[in-house]
């Protein structure tokens, strides 16, 4: 059996910079032999759901801007400079990144938390329209659709660490 520390060490990161909810799923006894994709993810997003709605926000926050500027400085963790890059966002024109620079800043304005989308699959327009489309949103509204795309992506971080079944 995995311990504790092993265990936050492979996992903690699944939610970005957010080790409790790996933590709290160990402590809550999840932890068997048989680590897979759907079990891994199911406890983690009960972990997560669970947490108050500081913490969860406090998850959100810990999300880089896209094509923000942790990724100009490289300051991004290891799974969001490749998400991002896959994605097309480490290629942008100055006037692409002046778009997503303008529609970071209204969002967090808006919202205070970034815009966070899975990307993998997406292409820069495809991230753009979802900006766009978004940004009308209520805070409640987002909030949910933040919160939904953050396990979105707990999964596919998961999918490239773990065997499906």
């Amino acid at each position: 059996m995995i311990s504790r520390d092993e265990f936050v060490s492979r996992f903690g990161g699944v939610f970005e910079h957010s080790p409790f909810i790996a933590e709290r799923a160990y402590d809550d006894g999840f932890v068997g032999d048989k680590l897979t994709v759907d079990r891994v993810h199911t406890e983690l997003v009960a972990i997560f759901r669970a947490a108050s709605k500081e913490e969860r926000l406090g998850v959100l926050r810990a999300h880089p801007d896209l094509a923000g500027r942790l990724a100009l400085a490289g300051e991004l963790t290891e799974d969001s400079k490749k998400e991002q890059a896959g994605a097309g966002l480490d290629r942008l024109s100055p006037e692409e990144h002046a778009r997503f620079t303008e529609l970071n800043s209204a969002y967090m304005q808006k919202f205070g938390f970034p815009f966070i989308i899975a990307v993998k699959g997406l292409n820069k327009n495809d991230i753009l329209a979802a900006f766009e489309k978004r940004i009308g949103n209520s805070r409640d509204e987002e909030f949910v659709t933040a919160a939904a795309q953050v396990e979105k992506i707990a999964l596919l971080r998961l999918t490239s660490m773990l065997p499906e079944t």
